[in-house]
């Protein structure tokens, strides 16, 4: 596989599928948010102790690979002439929203209610899962963004969104984990 191409000198990229459209097209965008996402994951699966929720992180890395792959092939051109889907790999499924929200649920059980927002910080690894979460959150925003123009699988869209909630829970399970400081947002009261 060769690395460059230059046929992206002149500022457009191909989809999988052929078609071509500029650098900046919100597509690009999307699936360009979803591999920043990845990197951060990345990043914070090797800061963290727990070989479990690395084992979790590296199968959201999977799916967010699958999702980069749906978002980068052109709808016209997501079925071949043979009636096959251009994409020959495991789609995002129900299951894999259902894996979130019970590893959301578990790590929920273990931690103390919310009663207040959370400032995001404390360590190395809370805070680099605090700006996964912030990086999901823009990646479905510029998603539901292309989904206005031209259909995104409704399970894309689903799986981003508790994926971030999975990030903010995971945040707060390891600052539990590391036993520091979890420091709650109390929004002064305006002077009189």
């Amino acid at each position: 596989m060769k690395i460059y191409t230059k046929t992206g000198d002149k500022g457009s990229t191909a989809l999988l599928g052929g078609s071509r459209v500029p650098k900046h097209h919100i597509r690009i965008e999307s699936y360009g948010t979803v591999d920043e996402l990845n990197a951060h994951l990345g990043m914070l699966r090797d800061q963290i102790q727990d070989p479990q929720l690395q084992e979790i992180i590296l199968k959201i890395q999977d799916r967010l690979f699958v999702i980069g792959a749906i978002l980068a092939t052109d709808p016209k051109r997501a079925v071949l002439k043979s009636g096959k889907p251009r994409l020959d790999i495991a789609p995002i499924e129900q299951a894999d929203v259902a894996l979130l929200e019970q590893e959301i649920d578990a790590m929920n059980q273990a931690l103390p209610p919310m009663t207040h927002f959370v400032l995001p910080g404390g360590h190395p690894s809370v805070s680099t899962c605090h700006i996964s979460r912030c990086v999901c959150r823009r990646a479905e925003r510029i998603t539901t963004a292309l989904h206005e123009n031209e259909p995104v699988d409704g399970m894309v869209l689903q799986y981003l969104n508790r994926l971030s909630d999975f990030l903010f829970v995971v945040a707060r399970k390891l600052t539990q984990d590391l036993q520091v400081e979890e420091i709650q947002w109390i929004p002064k009261k305006p002077s009189n």
